[in-house]
């Protein structure tokens, strides 16, 4: 899925979408956006590295906007046959310690894909090369989740606790995202989870089997 997410990425910025939603999601497509399928649920790390732009390939796939529900854009193509849906923000307000070091923008992602029997997975592309086998956080709720890390993607740690993640996310007001890139650079990022709620009722809807 490395490269299917990818092309799916890079065709919500080039799709017709609109001006509204534009404003809330446009920004250059980020590397990658969820974890491969033979990891999807197992909190294994996945075996292979992401691949990039020049070799991303979505069987023709162009993702369309299903709806636009505060921060989170709800989304649904069809790469290769196989339904895809995702929700997708950016963050409302990203820090960098020490200050305005330099990266790409950070989007975190909620995506389900059916033919792998995958629902709610949330990732984080963080918009730079984290430090190698180094974990990440993120609080939601008045709780932590640890999160692995490879390359500039996030996925949570123990995926026994993803349901419990979701849940909390749909309540909540804010998802805190802590890293450390490869130079040693700590970041936090602050992602609204206004709507976030609505966009995955979207989802589910838009993906049922």
């Amino acid at each position: 899925m490395w490269r299917v997410l990818l092309a799916l990425m890079t065709g919500v910025m080039a799709c017709g979408i609109s001006d509204s939603a534009r404003a809330q999601t446009a920004q250059p497509a980020p590397k990658a956006a969820a974890k491969p399928a033979a990891a999807a649920k197992t909190a294994a790390k996945p075996e292979s590295k992401p691949v990039g732009p020049a070799t991303a390939v979505a069987g023709g796939a162009e993702p369309t906007l299903i709806g636009q529900f505060g921060t989170w854009g709800a989304y649904s193509a069809t790469p290769n046959g196989k339904k895809v849906c995702f929700a997708l923000a950016k963050p409302a307000s990203s820090k960098t310690n020490p200050p305005n070091r330099p990266r790409d923008p950070a989007y975190a992602f909620v995506s389900t894909r059916p033919a792998e029997k995958v629902s709610n997975e949330v990732s984080v592309m963080i918009g730079y090369a984290l430090k190698p086998g180094s974990e990440s956080t993120v609080e939601v709720g008045g709780a932590a989740f640890a999160m692995y890390t490879q390359g500039d993607g996030l996925w949570i740690k123990n995926a026994a606790e993803e349901e419990r993640m979701v849940e909390a996310m749909r309540k909540s007001a804010d998802l805190v995202v802590k890293g450390v890139s490869a130079k040693g650079t700590e970041t936090t990022d602050t992602f609204s989870l206004k709507g976030l709620a609505q966009a995955l009722d979207k989802i589910a809807q838009d993906c049922r089997r």
